[in-house]
C-alpha cells in the first residue's frame, strides 16, 4: 500500500531535503522515525528537493507499507519522536502507482526579505536594507511569464533533459517592512528561485533594466544572471496534485 505523507519543516538545521551522507536531512530523519515506530525500513521518496537551509510550509512525500495505518496514531507517534522543526499533518492512503513528486503539477514557492533589522526573522528572512522598486519589479516579474526556457536561473553543470518550466504566477508583495515574492510554476530548476529573485533585486535597485531583464533570460547564461540569495529567505508553499482536492487531507494539528 502506498501513502502520502504531508509535512512542514524549518530547514535551518538540514542540509536540504534529500538523504546527504555525513550531513543531517530531512529525508533521512523522517526516514529514522517512521521506520522505528512502523519496525521496519522505511524510504520516503519526496515531492521534490530543497536545498540546504530552504523550509517548506507544505511538502509531499510518499512511502510503501503492506498493512493498513492507524493514521491518527501514526500521525501523533511521528510528531513525538521527530525533532520540534519538523512537523506531520496529516497521512493518506493513495494509488499504489501515485508519485508524490512525478505526479505534482504545480509547485509554489515564496521568498521573504525584510528590510528593516528583525532579530526574530533572522533565519527565516534575508535582510536587505536597501530601497526597492517594487511596481518596477513586478513589470520585469510579468516578464517571466512570457518565457519557458530559464536556463540562465539554473544551477551549471545540472543534470536535466530540458530548461523548459511553465511558470504560472511571479509577483511581489510589500507588507510593511516585508517583501513577499511569490512564484508557482509546474517545475523549477535546483536554484533556480533564488537565482530569479537575485536577479529581480537588480531590477529593484536600478541596477539593470526591463530590456536587461528580458535579454538575461533570452541569453540562457547564468553568469549573466543575479546571484543567488540566501536560502533561508526561501519556503515551499504549495503543491498542486490533479487527484487531490483542498478535502483530502484532513486539518491536523500541529501542535500534536
Amino acid at each position: 500500500m502506498r501513502y502520502f505523507i504531508k509535512l512542514a519543516y524549518n530547514g535551518s538545521p538540514y542540509h536540504g531535503w534529500q538523504y546527504q551522507p555525513n550531513a543531517a536531512s530531512v529525508q533521512e530523519t523522517l526516514n529514522n522515525a517512521a521506520s522505528v515506530i512502523l519496525n521496519t525500513p522505511i524510504n520516503a521518496m519526496g515531492a521534490g528537493r530543497t536545498d540546504t537551509g530552504v523550509h517548506a510550509r507544505e511538502m509531499f512525500a510518499h512511502f510503501d507499507y503492506n498493512k493498513e495505518i492507524d493514521i491518527p496514531k501514526l500521525i501523533y507517534k511521528l510528531n513525538s519522536l521527530l525533532p520540534k522543526d519538523i512537523a506531520i499533518y496529516d497521512i493518506i492512503t493513495v494509488a499504489d502507482e501515485a508519485h508524490c513528486r512525478f505526479d505534482a503539477t504545480k509547485r509554489t514557492y515564496q521568498y521573504h526579505i525584510n528590510t528593516v533589522k528583525d532579530v526574530f526573522l533572522q533565519d527565516q528572512s534575508w535582510y536587505l536594507n536597501q530601497s526597492l522598486d517594487i511596481d518596477l519589479m513586478n513589470e520585469a516579474s510579468k516578464i517571466l511569464l512570457n518565457h519557458t526556457d530559464f536556463q540562465c536561473f539554473s544551477k551549471v553543470n545540472t543534470d536535466v533533459n530540458t530548461f523548459d518550466c511553465t511558470i504560472f504566477e511571479a509577483k511581489w508583495q510589500k507588507l510593511g517592512d516585508h517583501l513577499v515574492f511569490t512564484i508557482s510554476a509546474n517545475r523549477f530548476l535546483r536554484n533556480m528561485v533564488r537565482a530569479i529573485v537575485g536577479t529581480l533585486v537588480n531590477v529593484g535597485m536600478n541596477k539593470i533594466n526591463l530590456d536587461d531583464f528580458e535579454n538575461i533570460i533570452i541569453s540562457k547564461s547564468r553568469d549573466k544572471a543575479g546571484t543567488s540569495v540566501p536560502a533561508h529567505g526561501l519556503y515551499l508553499t504549495k503543491i498542486v496534485y490533479p487527484y487531490l482536492d483542498e478535502n483530502a487531507f484532513l486539518k491536523i494539528n500541529t501542535n500534536l
